[in-house]
């Protein structure tokens, strides 16, 4: 599976656990770290955990490894990494003070079209 479909599988996965203000960041030209971001946020604890849980599901039943998951307990940051994609799921409280959208803001966003089937 290429990266984007990836990420686009990722996206699904959060807003199909109700994930609010999903972005997709093309970080192929800016970081080495990954082709992807994808930064999403839930209202509390159990939801932010709930949308790790489904991207990970997602990512195995598509026979994708998850490399790493981190902060699961504490669910106020929890980062899915599947390579070529990671996920950063924040509690909406942790979000704007991390702040990744403007702490990378030279990678391009990338439209979403989570409502169309693909």
């Amino acid at each position: 599976m290429e990266s984007k479909q990836l990420a686009n599988l990722a996206a699904k996965a959060c807003d199909d656990k109700r994930g609010e203000d999903i972005v997709m960041m093309d970080m192929q030209d800016v970081s080495l770290v990954a082709d992807y971001f994808l930064i999403c946020e839930g209202t509390n604890e159990r939801q932010v955990q709930a949308i790790a849980r489904e991207i990970k599901s997602q990512a195995e039943e598509n026979e994708i490894m998850v490399k790493r998951l981190e902060g699961f307990d504490q669910a106020r940051w929890i980062l899915v990494d599947l390579g070529d994609v990671v996920c950063h799921i924040f509690h909406k409280d942790e979000r704007n003070y991390y702040n990744l959208e403007r702490l990378w803001g030279d990678a391009p966003l990338v439209e979403l079209s989570l409502n169309q089937e693909s």
